[in-house]
Formats: C-alpha cells, structure tokens, sequence
C-alpha cells in the first residue's frame, strides 16, 4: 500500500443491497477493538454540504439530473468531504472507513451512465491528485439480490429506482476496476450470511495487520 497520510483510508464499494453500512460498522468496532482511531464517513455526504447534495441526488422524481451534472455533483461533494473531513482525520493518524469514493464514480457515473474515463479521471485528479484509497472491500452481490434486499428494507430512492441494466453495468464495472487493482481491491462475497462476510473482513484485516 502506498501511504502519503499517517492514517489509513479504507474505502467500502457495491451496487445497492450489497451491506455496506452494516459492514462499516463491524470494521469499525473490530478496529476499535484493536486500538486504531475510527472516523465512519459517507459518499455523496459526509459534511453538511455534501448531505445537501446527497439529498439533491437521491430525490426520486423531483429532479431531472443529466449524467454529467450527477458526475459534478459527486466531486464537489467529494472536494468538500476530503477537504473538511477526510484528509484532517488522516493527517491525525487515524483509519478513516468511506462508505464509497471516487470507485463509485467510475461505477455509476462511468459504467451505469455512460460517460467515458476520461472526465472522470480528470475531476480525480482535480480533487484528490495526492489521496487514493489504501484499501477497498468490494462488496460484490447479484443485482437481484441487492436490489431484492434494498426493496425489502425501504422505500427506492433514485438510484435505487433505476433499471436492472443499469445495475449490471455498474457491478460489471466494479469488476473490471477490481480485476486492474487488485493489490488494492478485495472482492468479499456479500451473498453470504453476515456471519460468513465478518469472517471475510476479520481475515482481510489480519492479513494487512489490523487486528
């Protein structure tokens, strides 16, 4: 892992239903648990600037947003969390947990809506030039179990609304960025029980000496 901060960014990644708040805050307490100093934080979100626009993003039908103003939206989010949350916790030491990064973009924005590398690629290194994560848990689950899951629980917001095609691409795209880093990126198998997916995590966080 290349560090350029004294803490640890570990970053959380998936399509919809796939567990990642849960799964955040068992790593959480198992870091905890082992000493580390945790931040939990969120992507679109995480400040009080970034949940405006979370909350922008996610209204259903209030909205018609065209791809290329989502992708804005996301890194002006994303500037203001790395600025006002993520890079203070990391210059402090401590292990800061993200529920989604700049992966999602090339996912959604890139593999759900089309738009090509290249701009997306351009805003990352616009914003976060000198932060990449240390780690990602991929949390890989089928489209129809995620999205079984996400409509048992709650009622869609607009992503969640979209079609299974859409989802495909974006768990197809996951794949493909998993596959190209995979000294940074780990594929946890979510269709599991919770117990099976902590036993992933616990492993995972041995091998690199958390816990």
């Amino acid at each position: 892992m290349s560090k350029r901060h004294k803490g640890l960014f570990i970053t959380l990644e998936g399509i919809e239903g796939a567990g990642k708040s849960t799964h955040a805050a068992y790593m959480a307490e198992l870091l905890l648990q082992h000493g580390h100093q945790v931040l939990v934080t969120r992507e679109p979100g995480g400040t009080a600037f970034g949940e405006q626009v979370r909350a922008i993003l996610l209204q259903h039908n209030a909205l018609n947003i065209n791809a290329m103003s989502e992708l804005l939206l996301m890194f002006a989010a994303r500037a203001q969390h790395i600025a006002e949350i993520i890079r203070p916790a990391l210059e402090q030491g401590k292990t800061v947990i993200c529920d989604r990064f700049t992966d999602s973009s090339y996912a959604y924005q890139g593999g759900g809506r089309k738009i090509s590398p290249g701009p997306i690629r351009v805003l990352a290194n616009l914003v976060h030039p000198q932060l990449n994560p240390d780690i990602t848990l991929l949390f890989d689950v089928t489209v129809e179990t995620g999205l079984a899951r996400v409509k048992a629980v709650t009622e869609a917001d607009r992503f969640e609304s979209e079609t299974m095609d859409f989802f495909t691409a974006v768990r197809g795209a996951y794949l493909e960025i998993a596959a190209a880093a995979q000294e940074r990126v780990k594929i946890i198998n979510a269709e599991q029980d919770i117990e099976s997916v902590q036993a992933e995590i616990r492993q995972i966080m041995k091998n690199l000496d958390l816990c």
